[in-house]
Order: C-alpha cells, then sequence, then structure tokens
C-alpha cells in the first residue's frame, strides 16, 4: 500500500517512468532504515551517554536532559543524511546487481548512466534537505541545547564576559622607506568589567592618527544606539606625538567618541560557529575582520565554506553508492555495509584534515572546504565509467 502510493505520488514528476519510480523506492526503503540507524548511533554516542553521566553526577533534571537530547537530533540529523544516501545506494544497486536485474535493463539497451538517475534525484532531494537542516534547525537547536545545558549546571554564570574585555584593532601600514605593508596595531580597547549594559574602567590606546597618538580613560562607557557612537563619562584624554611627548590633556564628564562597537559585540558570548547560520556567521566575520586576528578569521572562513558544500555531500555519495553498487562483487549486504562504513571514516578524515590545512593557512578556505567534494565526485565519475564498461 505505501509502496503503491509512492509510486502514485512519483508517476507525476515530469519524465519519471516506471524504472524509475521502481528503484527510487528501492532507495527510499535503505535511505529511511539509514537515517534512523545512524540518528540513533549519533545521538546515542554524541550526547546520550554525556547527558546520562550528567544526570548521575551533576543532578541534571530528567525533563532538561530530554529536551536537550531533543535539541541535539537535528545536529545529527543532518551528518545521517549524506551517510543514509551512500547506503541506501549501495544496497539498492547491489540488490538489483545480485538479482541479476542489471543483466537485464542492460539487455535490453538501458545504460548505467540512466539506471542511476534515481539515485541522483534522491540525492539531490537531501542536498536540500540537508541544507535546510544544517543552516535553520540545526544550528538554533545547537544553541538552545548548550544554553539549557548551561542555566542547569552553572545558573550563576552571566550571558556576557564580566572582566577584562580586550579588543585589538589592527591595520596595514606601509613603512616610510617603501616596502611591503606591515599589520600594526592601530587601536586597544580595554574595560575592566562589563555589567551587561556599561563598560567600566576604560582605557583606550588610539594610533589611528598618524599626527598624533591618543589615550583614553573613563570611569564608564555605554553605547548610544540612537547615534552609533560610544558615550564616555569621567574620564581623561591624553595627546601625545608620535615621539612621546605630551601634547595636551583635555579632562570631559561627557565625551561622545566614534570607536567600532565590536568590543560590545565581543563583550556577549558569541556563538560557536556550529551554531551560527549562514548569516551569522558572516556577520560575525566582519566583527572578526576588524581584530585582525589571523587564525580566527581563517577557521571561521573555512566553518562558512563548510556550511555551504556539506550539503553537496549526498551527491557526492549518492554517485559514489551506485557506482560501487553497480559492481556484481559488491552485492552482499554485509559488504555493502563494510564499504559504507570504510568510505564515511575516508571521507571526514580527509575532511579534517583539510579544514586543518585551511585554518593553518596552507589552503584556501574555499578549496579546505571543498577539496574532499572534489576529489569525491573525481572518484565517483571514475567509478562510473569502470561500471559502464
Amino acid at each position: 500500500m505505501k509502496v503503491g502510493n509512492w509510486q502514485g505520488n512519483l508517476s507525476r514528476i515530469p519524465r519519471f517512468s516506471i524504472l524509475d519510480r521502481y528503484i527510487f523506492v528501492e532507495l527510499l526503503l535503505p535511505f529511511l532504515f539509514g537515517m534512523g540507524l545512524f540518528t540513533s548511533l549519533g545521538v546515542a554516542i554524541g550526547t546520550l551517554f554525556d547527558l546520562v553521566r550528567r544526570i548521575t553526577e551533576s543532578g541534571l533534571p530528567f525533563t532538561l536532559a530530554l529536551k536537550i537530547l531533543l535539541l541535539k537530533m537535528p545536529e545529527f540529523i543532518v551528518l545521517a543524511f549524506p551517510m543514509s544516501i551512500l547506503l541506501a545506494a549501495l544496497m539498492a544497486y547491489s540488490r538489483l546487481a545480485s538479482d541479476s536485474e542489471l543483466i537485464a535493463f542492460k539487455s535490453i539497451g538501458i545504460s548505467v548512466y540512466r539506471l542511476i538517475i534515481p539515485a541522483i534525484v534522491l540525492s539531490l532531494i537531501v542536498t536540500g534537505l540537508t541544507y535546510v537542516f544544517n543552516d535553520y534547525v540545526a544550528p538554533a537547536a545547537s544553541y538552545e541545547a548548550n544554553a539549557t545545558m548551561t542555566k542547569a549546571l552553572r545558573p550563576n554564570r552571566k550571558s556576557f564576559i564580566e572582566d577584562n574585555i580586550i579588543y585589538p584593532e589592527y591595520g596595514k601600514v606601509r613603512p616610510a622607506n617603501g616596502g611591503e605593508p606591515q599589520t600594526v596595531l592601530r587601536r586597544l580597547f580595554y574595560a575592566e568589567r562589563f555589567n551587561g549594559q556599561e563598560m567600566l574602567g576604560l582605557t583606550i590606546l588610539d594610533r589611528t592618527q598618524p599626527e598624533v597618538n591618543q589615550i583614553i580613560t573613563s570611569e564608564s562607557a555605554s553605547w548610544n544606539i540612537e547615534k552609533n557612537i560610544w558615550d564616555f563619562y569621567n574620564g581623561t584624554i591624553y595627546l601625545i606625538d608620535p615621539k612621546g611627548s605630551y601634547r595636551n590633556i583635555v579632562r570631559f564628564q561627557h565625551q561622545q567618541l566614534a570607536l567600532p562597537r565590536t568590543p560590545l559585540d565581543l563583550a556577549f558570548r558569541a556563538r560557536d560557529g556550529s551554531e551560527m547560520t549562514l548569516r551569522q556567521a558572516r556577520e560575525y566575520l566582519e566583527i572578526l575582520q576588524l581584530s585582525g586576528n589571523p587564525t580566527k578569521i581563517r577557521k571561521l572562513q573555512v566553518q562558512i565554506e563548510q556550511k555551504i558544500s556539506l550539503p553537496f555531500v549526498c551527491l557526492v555519495f549518492g554517485m559514489i553508492g551506485a557506482a560501487l553498487g553497480l559492481r556484481p562483487q559488491n552485492s552482499n549486504k554485509a559488504t555493502s555495509f563494510g564499504i559504507c562504513i570504510v568510505l564515511i571514516f575516508s571521507y571526514y578524515l580527509l575532511s579534517f584534515v583539510t579544514s586543518s590545512l585551511g585554518i593553518g593557512g596552507v589552503l584556501t578556505p574555499l578549496m579546505a572546504a571543498w577539496l574532499p567534494n572534489i576529489l569525491g565526485l573525481t572518484a565517483g565519475g571514475i567509478l562510473l565509467l569502470q561500471s559502464a564498461k
């Protein structure tokens, strides 16, 4: 009954033949099995054991643990999508090969390339689902899960950094004698404390003007939302010649200064890259680029590119799984599952290596995120050509 309903719905897709519907249903059942299997394994290994430990050792309430478990599930569903596509393609096409159905299809002139179209269609559908989950569902759920855990186990922890807010701002300066531009400190923002509304005990070193350096001290400062400017209170401005001599000292009760609001953004605890949507990550990247910290900038750039490239792993795994499943020697289900595990491990190991190379500056962020997909598509194409012979 269910298979008939699926075939009836698939028949409405333009140019989706009876053969396509037949193979699509063959793919769908192991795909759903894979989603349940890999999601359950991911939740059990990545979250469940840790939650059980926190319930017994830290007194985490069972209801909150259940809530955290459910909120963590989208994160593992995202990882399960490509793995399930790989398993489905391997098992479906291996079954067709073991029952000699592939030989029958080839004997009536149906090519291997025609046979993998349902796998490509399903891979593209799952690619879209992975993008939605990875960019909209998983980040918000993961952030809420971590916030719930922190609030339950550390109720006194503030949602912002309370002490020692430091924000260095760097810039490129060309030496007087020419040569390559050098990265130098242009501004240093320091606040002893932050109470959630005001910065307290501030010292700012400003070297953005070539003719004079400024040292600003102030009892407190707050961000003026209407004017996008800082309001400083009860402080002193020291004007210093670049050679080191004082030019002037100005004391004030209230002074507005056009400094970036980045220190305020950094004072509130930033989300981890996995807890940000693509838009949020790009906005945070603009903040980081002002700080001039190359390692943090490259790490976030790699994470942004990985958010875009990850959904396309489904297409890569779909092609590789179909190409391997079409080989008669891979017709055993146990063999298919073993190959699936090896390929998943190899891909994510390669992804980890290229990500590290991207953060280290050896590869560009774009290449670090997309190289595993490019190599995977190349391998899938080669395997498909071999299967077509």
